[in-house]
Parts: structure tokens; C-alpha cells; sequence
């Protein structure tokens, strides 16, 4: 009789061992698999361009990571550098020219680790009957801007291309009205439009515009929106970025192939109270968008080219004082 009692004790004494065990399995798996927060601050509120990131979302690919991503929007338009070089964010969708004055002039660290889209949405954008024909015939005309020198420098380096006189140009800041100072002409033409926003939009709205694209007349093939972290941020977090990246790559290429799909989970995503979205204009400029950024060496692929060549135009054109040093402006994480 003792003989079982004993057997039947250490029968228990090796479940609760094996129970034990087993709690500590599942205890060290679980830490194993909790998620790696990222932050990222759009550069706007959601339009077709983020995309990819709410299908990487929707589709489990940032789970799959092990990432627990966080969208944000800005308050205002510097919020993207400012709070991804404070670490507030992992990573700010910016600008190519805007990371290059912000590192060189301003001292700010940060780096870009991705493009985005790769080369200018940015337009000169007037009314289709307009006299205008080519950059010259902007001499004795206004042109309105959001206030920003890239958009004036844009104007200067084309008009200049095109053997006229900048200083002949009327440049006044119309804020963020482009469209009505298109169509209630108070201005002949405004630049700052964006190819895939303001001039799908106007259509939208009955207004058939022309453009000239910066690109053909003297200003650089840049990135228009890249994304940014600060150098502390990509020292310690490298790892965790990659992961997000090669989850926002797959969002991007499900993006590419099914465009009708993923434009259907960014409208369930819109912020409808502040920036309601027209399906239609989207869908334009999800079309004009997916070439732009697209590259045969993979998503986010930068070149040291492209910010050699955007950086000397920018120094040409009095938009930096200082040179700036490449090598701690991007870091090409397709690599």
C-alpha cells in the first residue's frame, strides 16, 4: 500500500514539475513574441500615397513582423522631422529638400532611410485656356505659392531655364488655396500644385488645367516624400525598422497589384471629420502615384546621386548655406 502512495506522490510531483516547465515555456515564448512598437507620422492626413502602410496593417504584414505599428498625423508640417529628431516618433514621412535643410542649416539629426516617391509631384499648374505655353511666358504674370522657398526657387531655376528673367515673375503667397487662385484668377499660375491631389481635384470639380513639370526645366529629379528617423532612433533601433520596412514593402507591392483592394481599406481609413477623400480623385492619384514609386531595386531604394545632384541645386539656388555631408543625410535600408 505504501509502495503506491509513494508511486502516486511522485507521479504528482512530476505533473506539477512538468506544469511548471511548461508555464515557463509559454512565459518565455510570450516574451518571445511581444511586439516592437513604431510610430510613424504622415506627412498629411491619409490620401492615396500612405497607401501601402494601411494595407501592411490591414493585411497582417507589420503583425507578421512582430511590429505594432502606430499612424500619426501632423499638427503642422515640420512635425514629421521635428518629432522623429526628438525620438517622439520612430519615423516622419518628409521631404527630400526638407531633410537636406534640416540636417545641413539647421543641425537637425536626422536621416532618411527610405524614398518614398521618387521623383516631384510638385507642379506649375494654370487653366487650360491659359496664354501660357512655356516657363518663360511667366515673365509679367503671378504665380502663387504656399510661401515655401523651394517653391520659389522651382520657379527661378525654371523661368531661368528657359531663357526668361525670374525677377519679372510676381510671386504671391496664396497659402494653401491653390485651387481657387487658379479658377478666381488671382493668380495666372500657381506653383506647389501637386500632380496627383490638386490637379485630379480641380478636374473633379470641372476645371481642366495644363502644367509644366519642373523636372524638364533645370530642377532635380528628387525624392518627394521619403522617410525619416532621427540618428540616435536608427542606432538603437535598426532591427526594428528593417522589419517595418520589409513589412511596408510587401503593403506596397499588394498596393501595385491590387490597386481597386487597396484603395477600399484607405477610404475605411480616411479621416473624414478633417481631410475627406473623393473616391475618385484618389483613384487618379493612386494611378499617377504607383509608377513614382516603384523601384527595380526595391521599395524605399535611394541613390547617393540623387542627393548629391538635390543638394548642389539646393546650394545653387541659396536654399542652404553650409555643404552638407552625405553620408549622415540617408542611409539606403533596401540595401
Amino acid at each position: 500500500m505504501k509502495k503506491w502512495l509513494f508511486l502516486l506522490l511522485a507521479l504528482l510531483l512530476a505533473g506539477c514539475n512538468t506544469n511548471s516547465a511548461s508555464e515557463k515555456a509559454q512565459t518565455a515564448e510570450g516574451k518571445e513574441k511581444k511586439k516592437e512598437k513604431v510610430t510613424i507620422m504622415l506627412d498629411w492626413y491619409p490620401n492615396a500615397v500612405h497607401s501601402f502602410l494601411y494595407v501592411a496593417e490591414e493585411k497582417g504584414y507589420f503583425d507578421a513582423e512582430g511590429i505594432d505599428v502606430d499612424i500619426q498625423f501632423p499638427a503642422n508640417p515640420t512635425d514629421p522631422i521635428q518629432l522623429a529628431a526628438a525620438g517622439k516618433v520612430t519615423l516622419g514621412i518628409s521631404y527630400q529638400p526638407d531633410v537636406i535643410m534640416a540636417r545641413t542649416d539647421q543641425g537637425v539629426k536626422v536621416k532618411s532611410v527610405g524614398a518614398i516617391v521618387r521623383s516631384p509631384l510638385n507642379r506649375v499648374m494654370f487653366l487650360k485656356d491659359s496664354p501660357i505655353q512655356r516657363p518663360k511666358d511667366l515673365e509679367g504674370k503671378t504665380v502663387g505659392f504656399t510661401g515655401i522657398p523651394l517653391n520659389e526657387a522651382i520657379i527661378e531655376t525654371m523661368v531661368a531655364k528657359d531663357k526668361g528673367n525670374p525677377k519679372k515673375v510676381n510671386m504671391i503667397d496664396v497659402g494653401f488655396e491653390l485651387n481657387s487662385a487658379v479658377v478666381t484668377k488671382k493668380a495666372d499660375a500657381v506653383v506647389g500644385a501637386y500632380i496627383n491631389h490638386e490637379v485630379p481635384l480641380l478636374k473633379h470639380e470641372g476645371h481642366e488645367t495644363r502644367n509644366f513639370d519642373p523636372t524638364k526645366y533645370g530642377v532635380p529629379n528628387f525624392y518627394e516624400l521619403v522617410a525619416v528617423t532621427s540618428d540616435e532612433t536608427w542606432e538603437k533601433q535598426q532591427d526594428t525598422i528593417k522589419a517595418f520596412w520589409r513589412a511596408a514593402e510587401k503593403g506596397f507591392d499588394f498596393t501595385e497589384q491590387h490597386p481597386d483592394e487597396a484603395l477600399s481599406i484607405l477610404l475605411s481609413k480616411q479621416d473624414e471629420a478633417n481631410f475627406p477623400l473623393i473616391e475618385e480623385v484618389e483613384k487618379q492619384s493612386l494611378d499617377i502615384l504607383l509608377p513614382k514609386m516603384k523601384s527595380e531595386k526595391g521599395f524605399g531604394s535611394q541613390t547617393k546621386e540623387s542627393w548629391i545632384e538635390t543638394a548642389e541645386w539646393m546650394k545653387a539656388s541659396g536654399l542652404i548655406k553650409k555643404e552638407p555631408k552625405l553620408e549622415e543625410v540617408f542611409v539606403n535600408i533596401a540595401d
